[in-house]
């Protein structure tokens, strides 16, 4: 893997911790008159940023009179790049589902994207699997309020001290209850079924695609 960084330069983690405030456009005059271009376009390029993201920093800083010095970003950019378009780097980026904004120099991009997709796709189905339960439990939590709406309309409608029209209105609640209960349960029954299937559908692909570190 590409690693390589200018002689001198501290590690990303550092790179990045300290150059969050610098690298937004709400740069300070002392952050504009201290800052080092080829460092931030180092940190664009290793976030995958754009190269049109410089005139954030043109514009923050062009208040000031600090002009910025294009050649030097785009060498930093250009190497951090290096680093961002790695396939394990794709892998990460797609799992997340991340977006990727079409960056990568020509020569690094195939590798990338096809870590990226494989990511991606593994993101989908996951997404896929988790967004089925979180629609069978509401379901289900629906199934059982209108049972109990069921419940309650039935003990009304038998209740002797209830007018003769709250009974009628209370077993009519029970028909229009009962006939959604029973639409719920052909949900949930179609619902746990696609469950199942996705579930399967989600550890094929885990199984015949290991994950990248």
């Amino acid at each position: 893997m590409y690693s390589s960084k200018p002689a001198g330069w501290p590690g990303l983690a550092l790179i990045i911790a300290t150059s969050l405030t610098a690298g937004c456009a709400s740069m300070s005059k002392d952050e504009c008159l201290a800052v080092d271009w080829r460092t931030i376009g180092y940190e664009d390029g290793v976030e995958g940023r754009s190269g049109d993201h410089i005139a954030e920093h043109r514009k923050a800083c062009a208040k000031y009179g600090v002009r910025a010095d294009l050649d030097q970003y785009q060498q930093g950019r250009n190497q951090g790049l290096r680093e961002f378009c790695q396939p394990t780097n794709g892998y990460r980026i797609g799992v997340r589902g991340g977006s990727y904004y079409g960056v990568c120099p020509v020569e690094l991009e195939r590798p990338f994207l096809a870590a990226y997709d494989s990511g991606h796709q593994l993101y989908v189905l996951t997404a896929r699997v988790s967004n089925t339960a979180a629609e069978l439990s509401s379901k289900r939590r629906e199934l059982a309020g209108v049972e109990h709406g069921i419940l309650e309309n039935s003990v009304q409608a038998v209740a002797s001290n209830n007018a003769p029209d709250d009974r009628a209105h209370s077993v009519l609640d029970v028909a229009q209850l009962a006939e959604r209960a029973a639409q719920l349960k052909i949900e949930i029954r179609q619902l746990s079924e696609t469950s199942v299937r996705y579930q399967q559908e989600l550890d094929a692909y885990r199984a015949s695609h290991p994950p990248m570190s």
